[in-house]
């Protein structure tokens, strides 16, 4: 009796142990999955951050294209107008100089017709 009772203790303890070990089995388990649900997680965070990251300098990359294109555009207008004023003061000083060359050739004719009243006179 005694030894049969000593085997059934030793075969509950065993049969402890093996409930014992398939409970850590499935705990180590669970925390393994914890883990790898965690690490998931934090990939997914941080593909998610690059792609926030990604967005952000194309869109910055596009203001800078952006406004360099407004401030190409503006030096643009900018030397427009310059060469419109230099050739406005180009033109008024052509239109001076036709002037000019109006009245000189006015003074030159008046002289001239001057000079032949002047001849029929002598005559």
């Amino acid at each position: 009796r005694e030894a049969d009772r000593q085997r059934d203790t030793e075969t509950e303890r065993e049969r402890q142990r093996d409930r014992d070990r398939e409970r850590y089995r499935e705990r180590d388990t669970e925390r393994e999955a914890d883990r790898q649900r965690q690490t998931d997680r934090q990939t997914e965070r941080q593909a998610e951050t690059e792609i926030q990251r990604v967005r952000y300098r194309d869109r910055d990359k596009e203001r800078d294209r952006d406004r360099q294109t407004d401030r190409d555009r503006q030096r643009q207008r900018y030397r427009e107008r310059e060469r419109d004023r230099k050739r406005g003061r180009q033109t008024e000083r052509y239109r001076e100089r036709e002037t000019d060359r109006d009245r000189d050739t006015q003074r030159e004719t008046e002289t001239q017709t001057e000079r032949q009243r002047h001849r029929q006179t002598e005559r």
